[in-house]
């Protein structure tokens, strides 16, 4: 039970709900840390290690990004549940616990290579990513910290999915000579961020209406909405921001390999965030318009003025009666 006084954005989410979202990041998470670990790991140059290194970045940061933000609102629900925090304490330990899993997340990184200060610069940036995402469910709104890493967590099986199938995918798209494989893979790309984006709104319209029912019925400020359903675009593009600027070093060393790696890399690079704003539009608009219908237009004055029942003794006069008699006495 939720005080009435209380704002529906500021009651905490569900423990189970929120312990089922943390161990999704957590599982993805962990799949793309050992993923990277395994890939830099198996090359047999140095140079190959660099480029591979360069491109697991990116997506090791957005999915420490997540589970940072998804276990520190874990905490902070089962804290909360038993006594209420203060701004500051509620910040505190939100950053402390998505610190705690980044350093949890560098440590298969950073083991890699102790010598070098690559894997020490790849695994600070997962480290950072994570901690941010922490000190980001520090904000009083666990339903829509929840909803949104939720949605994140489904574009990330979305976006594995789909690349599965992205061969025949691409030769439906006229995919053949350089040219048109190039057209094939943009259109693929942006098809991707579309889906994406809608499956994002869906879902963060789901987990804010199912927390309206876990708070008794009172629904969070619909602005809050298209936050939540832009979430997994801004954790794209924090993502990437980060990779671009803790990671630096890591891409510019990428990008001295070869002449064609740098291509590679500034391609991608411009991909992902061309997405991440994609999926920013489609999941806000998503979202937006899944709680648009329902939401019912409030009666006009004249409406109620006719509704409301006539006081008692005043005869209940009809329109046409009351015209049938104007004619009489005419």
């Amino acid at each position: 039970m939720t005080d009435r006084h209380t704002a529906p954005e500021s009651v905490e989410e569900s423990r189970l709900t929120v312990a089922l979202i943390s161990a999704a990041a957590l599982a993805w998470t962990a799949a793309m840390i050992w993923s990277a670990r395994v890939t830099i790991t198996g090359r047999a140059s140095a140079e190959m290690e660099v480029t591979s290194t360069a491109y697991a970045l990116p997506g090791a940061v957005s999915a420490a990004l997540v589970a940072g933000a998804a276990v520190a609102l874990l905490v902070l629900t089962t804290i909360g549940l038993r006594r209420p925090l203060g701004a500051s304490v509620r910040f505190a330990v939100a950053t402390g616990a998505g610190l705690l899993v980044g350093v949890l997340s560098a440590i298969p990184i950073i083991t890699i290579n102790t010598l070098g200060t690559i894997y020490a610069v790849v695994g600070g940036t997962v480290a950072a990513a994570a901690t941010i995402g922490g000190a980001l469910a520090g904000f009083r709104i666990p339903p829509v910290i929840a909803a949104a890493a939720a949605a994140s967590v489904g574009v990330f099986v979305i976006g594995f999915a789909l690349n599965l199938f992205q061969a025949p995918v691409l030769e439906l798209l006229g995919a053949g000579d350089t040219e048109s494989s190039a057209n094939a893979a943009q259109w693929f790309s942006y098809g991707q961020s579309a889906v994406s984006g809608l499956a994002a709104g869906l879902i963060a319209y789901a987990l804010l209406r199912r927390a309206r029912r876990h708070a008794d019925g009172t629904d969070v400020r619909w602005p809050l909405y298209a936050l939540a359903g832009a979430g997994p675009g801004l954790v794209t593009v924090i993502g990437e921001i980060l990779s671009r600027t803790a990671g630096s070093e890591v891409l510019e060393l990428a990008g001295k390999v070869s002449p064609l790696d740098q291509l590679a890399q500034q391609i991608l690079s411009t991909a992902r965030l061309n997405s991440g704003l994609v999926v920013i539009f489609v999941g806000a608009m998503t979202a937006m318009l899944a709680v648009g219908r329902t939401i019912t237009p409030k009666p006009t004055e004249h409406e109620d003025d006719e509704d409301e029942p006539a006081e008692e003794g005043e005869p209940q006069v009809s329109s046409s009666n009351s015209e049938t008699a104007y004619h009489s006495n005419s």
